[in-house]
């Protein structure tokens, strides 16, 4: 699911991955809307704010708006830049760094985050969006760019065009590849939801320490593909 890349990667591990990250993002996007106020799995209304607080000559807003969109762009870049070194030593260990990193952060935030939101509530939303920036090159890095699960605009762009090409691809193989794409994307989408969802209804009993939750689907997929591979590997050696 995550250590599996290049021609080693399926369909099925993509589907894995999906599944487990985009409800890691729906968790931690409402989790961080609701303790702060702010999008924290994207920057496309960071963004437009930071445009229009710069229009208005409101410098330092715009500066602070522009922050949230830096720290989107630092988590991707700490990401890749991980994947890069370990893709040229130890190709199997890519995926650990960033994905323990952004393990450690929600843990942390769901430690101190009652306290950051009376001091320093921008601190969580730096935090999270870099995870989240974490996050999505780090699936997008090991997917071929194939799965993206931080947010659903480009998701239901791709899958209104594949909808739309199913009228016109008449032979069987594109049309099974075409209904296979949109049964992936249809996973991140509703995975993304029921993680939404989930952290709402937790966030209501635990607050912001619901993103230890999040923290826990991580490692815990972590813990599932090195014990699948192990067993894997004692397989062959047996036989």
């Amino acid at each position: 699911m995550f250590s599996h890349i290049g021609k080693t990667r399926t369909a099925k591990h993509n589907l894995g991955i999906a599944s487990l990250l985009s409800f890691v993002a729906g968790l931690v996007n409402v989790v961080g809307f609701f303790s702060v106020q702010k999008l924290t799995t994207n920057v496309t209304g960071h963004f437009a704010y930071f445009v229009d607080e710069a229009f208005k000559q409101d410098f330092r807003s715009a500066f602070h708006g522009a922050l949230y969109i830096f720290f989107f762009f630092l988590g991707a870049f700490f990401s890749n830049f991980m994947v890069e070194i370990y893709s040229r030593r130890k190709e199997n260990l890519i995926y650990i760094i960033p994905t323990v990193t952004e393990a450690f952060i929600l843990a942390t935030l769901a430690i101190t985050g009652s306290f950051l939101i009376e001091k320093n509530p921008d601190l969580i939303a730096f935090s999270l969006l870099f995870a989240m920036g974490m996050q999505n090159s780090l699936v997008t890095s090991i997917s071929n760019a194939v799965v993206r699960t931080t947010h659903l605009t480009g998701l239901f762009t791709d899958m209104g065009i594949e909808f739309s090409q199913l009228f016109f691809y008449k032979d069987q193989k594109h049309k099974k590849k075409l209904i296979k794409s949109i049964k992936l994307r249809l996973t991140i989408i509703w995975l993304f939801f029921a993680g939404g969802v989930s952290g709402g209804i937790l966030y209501m009993h635990f607050g912001i320490r619901t993103l230890m939750f999040g923290s826990f689907i991580l490692l815990l997929g972590l813990l599932y593909d090195f014990v699948k591979i192990r067993l894997l590997l004692l397989r062959r050696k047996l036989s």
